[in-house]
This record gives structure tokens, C-alpha cells and sequence, in this order.
């Protein structure tokens, strides 16, 4: 409260700055706290209408103080939802994703033929930006949030860190959809 009235004073008043103010202090709060532990938390289990869709997602954070708390839960629940809502995702980050899969998207996308007629230091870079972004696809932490599509998941989960003073990480998730086989 005190720091919300603080930056308030330093804005003289203007609410977007101060808004703003607070949210880049949270996320460089959220940068500090990046190393620490974070062996408690919760694992949350999102249902979606219809019952055809289910997600366990594990969420951790460094206290068991802070996996009770409200903004905490409700975070694994956003987090569940957003994994919902994009059968692409598939990882939590972009260091989940094996080399073999980057081999495979970089070949596949080497092949294509509009590539064929340039030169070869510009098609290179022209695949491994193809790749880079069909790899962010997959990945949960590289996400539009759902609730706000000016900021990522990851960038979401920093403002939480900064509101609840701890680490939190999305350690895993998994996808269960009705009738959906192995391949």
C-alpha cells in the first residue's frame, strides 16, 4: 500500500505512470528472486466446460505460505487455462524443446522452396527465424497471455512475483483430452 501510494507521489498522480512504474519494479523484483528455490507450491487441476478437456499443471514457489494464498492459486488456475486454450503448447520453455525437434523444424524448413533461389547466409537466417518462431508455438512461457495480449505468460508470471515477494516457476503440466490417442 505504501508503495503503491509512494509512486503515486512520484507521478504526481498520473495512474498509467504509476501503474506502470510498479509493474516494471515487479518484474525486476522478478529477476533477483529468478535463482532462488522453489520446492513448495501447488498442482493445479483445471476441468474445461463440456468435460472433454482436462490440465494438471505443478506450479512452485519458494514458501508454503505463498502456494495458500489466493494470487498464488489463482495463477495456477490462469496458467492451467492458458495451456487450455492452445493444444500447440507443448513445453513449458523454450529449453524443454530437444535438438532433435530443432533438427527436424530446420530441415523441414530448409526444404522449402521459396528458399531455394537465395543466397545462402540469407536463408539461413531465414530459417532459423521460421524456427524460432514455430518452436515459440509450442512453448507456454513464450505465449500471448489470454487475459492480456500485450504481455507474455512469462511476463504475467513476473508481475505475480512481484506482487507475492517469491520465486515461482511452472515446473510441468500435462494435457488430458477425451478420446485423444497415442501416437
Amino acid at each position: 500500500m505504501m508503495n503503491c501510494k509512494k509512486a503515486l507521489t512520484e507521478h504526481n498522480g498520473d495512474f498509467d505512470k504509476t501503474v506502470e512504474s510498479l509493474r516494471l519494479k515487479g518484474m525486476a523484483t522478478a529477476d533477483k528472486k529468478a535463482s532462488r528455490n522453489t520446492n513448495e507450491g501447488i498442482i493445479y487441476a483445471y476441468i474445461h466446460t463440456g468435460s472433454k478437456l482436462g490440465i494438471l499443471v505443478e506450479v512452485n514457489c519458494e514458501t508454503d505460505f505463498v502456494a495458500r494464498r489466493s494470487e498464488f492459486i489463482n495463477l495456477a488456475k490462469n496458467i492451467a487455462m492458458q495451456i487450455a486454450s492452445n493444444l500447440e503448447i507443448q513445453v513449458v520453455s523454450i529449453s524443454d524443446i530437444s535438438d532433435e525437434i530443432k533438427d527436424q523444424a530446420s530441415k523441414f524448413e530448409s526444404a522449402k522452396e521459396d528458399l531455394q533461389n537465395k543466397p545462402e547466409e540469407i536463408r539461413d537466417k531465414i530459417v532459423q527465424g521460421r524456427v524460432e518462431k514455430s518452436l515459440k508455438k509450442q512453448v507456454l512461457l513464450e505465449q500471448e497471455y489470454i487475459r492480456d495480449p500485450n504481455i507474455t505468460v512469462n511476463e504475467y508470471i513476473k508481475q505475480v512475483v512481484g506482487v507475492l515477494g517469491e520465486n515461482i516457476r511452472i515446473r510441468r503440466f500435462t494435457r488430458y483430452l477425451l478420446g485423444e490417442t497415442e501416437e
